[in-house]
């Protein structure tokens, strides 16, 4: 439990990185899209007479894309933020996992649990390093602790190895979590910031048409190209949010699930070899 307040210290200065990683990738994927929007969807070369002003050329969807107005620039960023908070939590994830296969090292923790051989096992754990081996290994000192401990009963000792456990958890998982709820977020904002796109070239569309006098149909079937453009932006930002949350929450899951694997076996091989 003397490690605790470094664990602490630890978790702390990791959470103040991973919210300036957020502060700062925020505007800045904004920044990207609008200068992708502006300088490459934006170039002259995609639209008739090389004139941003005119009709993207036929089949150029480079500038079909660039009329489909402001909020364009804002679902290329949001796009863009998905692809780099999911590149940080797999980082960040695959450090918590470890040197080598999770699998195996639960195992090989197991084997070395079932023998009594406790040494061997923190030394697997500092081969593995990680999230998952730090709280395990926190569990196994623990175990040693109790071995000597004179005071308590064995099953307030395996309490107390439990509870060790579950600190040593809330003090590392935690940080896999973060800045899943910006990916989470997107899911939902990303459509509808492509409806509200497609509602506002809408009306701009049918506003034009309304003060040009004639039916214009050819006009009007490229205004409502146009502003389909933000819902095919706004489907596919937040289509790509909900598969790389799923992966993601699925790897903590499985994180959690080696740690409760690892912490029961600690607990009842105690149980049994102290009765």
């Amino acid at each position: 439990m003397a490690n605790a307040p470094k664990s602490t210290t630890i978790s702390k200065e990791s959470s103040t990185a991973s919210n300036l990683f957020a502060v700062l990738v925020i505007p800045i994927c904004i920044v990207i899209g609008i200068l992708i929007f502006k300088f490459v969807l934006g170039d002259p070369n995609n639209f008739i007479d090389n004139n941003s002003a005119n009709g993207p050329k036929p089949g150029n969807y480079g500038g079909m894309a660039y009329k489909g107005g402001p909020i364009v620039p804002v679902l290329m960023g949001m796009l863009l933020m998905v692809f780099v908070f999911s590149v940080e939590r797999f980082i960040v994830i695959s450090k918590a996992t470890g040197a080598g296969s999770l699998d195996a090292f639960i195992k090989k923790i197991q084997g070395y649990l079932a023998s009594s051989n406790i040494e061997a096992a923190m030394s697997e754990c500092d081969k593995q390093k990680g999230s998952v081996a730090n709280v395990i290994k926190s569990g196994l000192k623990k175990y040693r602790e109790m071995e000597v401990e004179a005071n308590m009963d064995t099953d307030q000792k395996c309490l107390a190895i439990q509870k060790d456990i579950e600190e040593a958890t809330t003090l590392e998982m935690p940080m896999l979590e973060q800045n899943l709820t910006v990916i989470a977020t997107l899911v939902s904002v990303g459509t509808l910031t492509g409806l509200l796109g497609t509602v506002t070239g809408m009306i701009k569309a049918f506003g034009g048409l309304a003060t040009s006098g004639a039916p214009d149909q050819a006009a009007l079937a490229n205004g409502i190209s146009e502003a389909l453009i933000n819902t095919a932006t706004g489907i596919a930002t937040s289509t790509v949010a909900i598969i790389m949350y799923n992966i993601l929450t699925s790897k903590i899951d499985k994180l959690t699930y080696a740690i409760d694997e690892a912490g029961f076996s600690i607990i009842q091989t105690y149980a049994s070899t102290h009765k």
